[in-house]
């Protein structure tokens, strides 16, 4: 099952890198774009440094448990520690280390990690306590590990997300931004930048279902439709939130402090981010027939 299905996936990303590479060429340029944050929005760009760095330690740490096996000694406890624990320094560090995203003199609600660290929490938060659901429902996914839980999800899953969010977010900011700078303005740019997010998105969502296959407490009814319609379920967070988190204190290469959201502002969007996936999700399920079923205990 596993060939087929990594043959599929591997047509579908080749075909996706092959468009854009194809865009890329008929994309005029402007000169050298860049990745990370310009130096003038130093905040942002120390941060984004930092979620990078941090990635180092979490996913050192859940190679170890996978690789181990480690998890088949964990009690519902344990995976709450484990991931919580991970999750703590990210959420953290603006309250008690914000001179290491160069905030120190910024007023709290001011500081953009604290304002990225909100926007993902929301998101994440909406993703775990209402997207899980639809996958029960149409891809016969089960959490079986010991857990505490709340609607049915387990609540390690909620810590785990944030940390894993903060990473893929930060990269597609990089990619976006490359984008942004690095082409002229225009149609063909704007195909670009659609064509770079789809990519994204799926290549995201297939490589997360497929690191995590040596974890056996996360079923599908259907492994095979997991990794090729689950992938393309997942990516749907991704074609929605991966433009709109960009757009946090965002600003051009010029500009000094880029403080353009408050934290009240930036709360909104994730929300409003998080209402759009709901809808896709909802769409797709729909269009399959499926009833959406939301269960509070595991199975």
């Amino acid at each position: 099952m596993v060939e087929p299905v990594l043959r599929t996936m591997a047509l579908i990303l080749g075909a996706q890198v092959a468009a854009l590479a194809a865009l890329e060429r008929a994309t005029p340029r402007t000169g050298r774009g860049i990745w990370l944050a310009p130096r003038t929005n130093a905040p942002k760009r120390a941060t984004e440094l930092w979620f990078l760095r941090y990635a180092a330690v979490w996913i050192g740490a859940f190679a170890l448990i996978i690789g181990l096996g480690l998890y088949e000694r964990f009690t519902a406890w344990t995976y709450l520690g484990v991931c919580g624990g991970l999750a703590l320094p990210l959420a953290l560090q603006p309250f008690l280390y914000p001179g290491l995203t160069r905030e120190a003199d910024r007023p709290l609600a001011q500081r953009y990690a604290l304002k990225a660290n909100v926007w993902l929490a929301i998101f994440g938060w909406v993703g775990n306590y209402w997207y899980t659901h639809y996958f029960y429902s149409v891809l016969g996914a089960a959490y079986t590990m010991p857990a505490h839980r709340v609607n049915g999800v387990p609540w390690c899953m909620f810590f785990a997300t944030h940390f894993y969010f903060c990473f893929y977010h930060v990269l597609s900011n990089c990619a976006l931004r490359f984008i942004a700078t690095g082409y002229a303005p225009g149609p063909r740019r704007a195909a670009l930048r659609a064509a770079a997010v789809l990519a994204m998105a799926y290549f995201t969502a297939f490589a997360e279902t497929l690191t995590i296959s040596g974890f056996p407490y996360y079923t599908f009814a259907d492994r095979g439709r997991a990794y090729t319609v689950g992938s393309a379920f997942y990516g749907l967070y991704f074609v929605v939130s991966f433009p709109a988190f960009l757009l946090v204190d965002e600003a051009p290469a010029g500009a000094v402090g880029a403080q353009t959201h408050s934290l009240a502002r930036a709360a909104v969007e994730a929300l409003a981010a998080a209402m759009a996936v709901l809808q896709l999700l909802d769409f797709v399920r729909l269009a399959l027939g499926i009833p959406l079923v939301i269960r509070s205990a595991p199975g």
